[in-house]
């Protein structure tokens, strides 16, 4: 309305001033000119303030974060159940609550675009495995359905293909089916390791040095278990090479950077925390307290946080998206915004873990532990703040130690809960 120019007084209005005489004409005359000078500063502050308001309270960046795709229920153990109703026992996971589903188009030249993000993604990558540093000089020197501009995608944009309904039977491969839409995206395990299905990603983990040696890690997913782990990059953390790596797959990415799992926070004042990129509302604080899987998703259906009622667990997806991966310190999570009880705590999702169910997955917000091996004393942080990873839903540690000789994840079983609504 800035500049609008406004005519209070037409004819009619003229003639009937025009009847009035003396003190009368110039008392209305004078509110009058009153009313048009309020009217006019009233609508150009108004404006003002209305332009002001929309460029603080618009989102910086907006993006759409698809549903994880589970569609089945399972209990404690692992079992398949048919839908929990409300007040019941496991109600509340993920396959609960149907978010936007992943949609993809194949657009008949190698790339595959996500029609929700609007991320194109390489179909067909050339299994092989390629030491951290020299991917990107592999992504540079792509060329596919005629375009050039492809990268690395960062942790948060490859964890956007997850399909967890993945399931890895590593007897029998082809009875596999990936964490991933392979309907669309073209995968193979590998023959000798069938559960070393890694991609990289372009986030290196900076919050320290990992394993026993104090290597330097980037962030992969695993398309053939469904885990999110940070793995060697070839360097030590303080630069010096010399590192062993087995080197990740590469799946190239290409579109507009710096907005798919960038997040946009909003202090509500009430223990909330909406992340306007998302739309997602978090709870600002976990309660101090840590549950198995069954309790948490009860605490979650019972929850009156901010006064209200429809709280839930998380699914990976979602509590991924708030992993604070630049923040070289712990926990990984924006603490302008969030607090945690424990800077070295992980926090349950919904989702159960497509090849052991009888476990779920969590967020690791601080170290995510393991050993050497199950006769090692000593826990390292391996796979880095921010991995994904699983816990048994409930009983005790005891019950689930396993020997191996390779690296043996820490268990917790009762890890805390953050809270999340529409």
């Amino acid at each position: 309305m800035k500049g609008t120019k406004y005519t209070l007084r037409s004819k009619q209005f003229e003639s009937f001033l025009a009847t009035l005489s003396g003190k009368n004409a110039i008392i209305l005359n004078t509110l009058v000119l009153f009313l048009a000078i309020s009217v006019f500063t009233s609508c150009q502050k108004d404006d003002d303030i209305t332009e002001e308001e929309v460029e603080e309270t618009e989102p910086a960046v907006t993006f759409i974060l698809t549903d994880t795709g589970q569609d089945v229920f399972y209990d404690a153990d692992g079992n398949e159940i048919s839908a929990p109703g409300e007040g019941d026992d496991y109600y509340g996971q993920d396959a609960q609550y149907s978010g936007t589903a992943s949609s993809f188009e194949d657009n008949g030249d190698g790339t595959v675009t996500d029609l929700n993000t609007g991320l194109m993604w390489q179909q067909t990558p050339d299994f092989e495995r390629h030491n951290y540093y020299d991917a990107f000089d592999y992504v540079e020197s792509l060329e596919i359905g005629g375009y050039t501009d492809w990268r690395l995608p960062t942790i948060k944009e490859l964890y956007s293909l997850l399909n967890s309904n993945g399931e890895l039977d590593a007897t029998n491969t082809s009875d596999s089916q990936p964490y991933l839409y392979d309907e669309y995206f073209d995968f193979e395990y590998d023959e000798n390791i069938p559960y070393a299905g890694q991609y990289w990603s372009s986030t290196k983990y900076v919050k320290g040095g990992l394993q026993t040696d104090n290597i330097e890690g980037a962030f992969g997913f695993n398309f053939a278990d469904g885990h999110i782990k940070s793995y060697e990059t070839g360097l030590y953390f303080d630069g010096s090479s010399g590192v062993q790596d087995p080197g990740c797959f590469v799946r190239a990415v290409r579109g507009e950077e710096n907005v798919y799992g960038v997040n946009d926070f909003v202090d509500n004042g009430d223990g909330t925390v909406t992340d306007q990129a998302t739309g997602l509302i978090w709870q600002q604080t976990d309660d101090g307290n840590t549950y198995d899987w069954v309790e948490a998703l009860a605490l979650a259906s019972e929850s009156e946080v901010a006064g209200y009622t429809d709280w839930r667990l998380p699914n990976t997806k979602e509590l991924q998206s708030i992993v604070d991966y630049e923040k070289t310190t712990f926990p990984a999570i924006d603490e302008t915004y969030f607090s945690c009880t424990d800077s070295d705590s992980w926090f349950w999702t919904s989702t159960t873990q497509g090849d052991f169910k009888y476990t779920a997955c969590y967020i690791a917000f601080g170290k995510a532990y393991s050993r050497d091996n199950s006769s090692a004393t000593e826990y390292y942080d391996w796979h880095g703040a921010g991995a994904q990873r699983s816990d048994p839903k409930a009983g005790v540690v005891d019950d689930y130690l396993m020997e191996s000789d390779n690296a043996d994840d820490l268990l917790r079983i009762r890890n805390y809960v953050r809270l999340v609504r529409n």
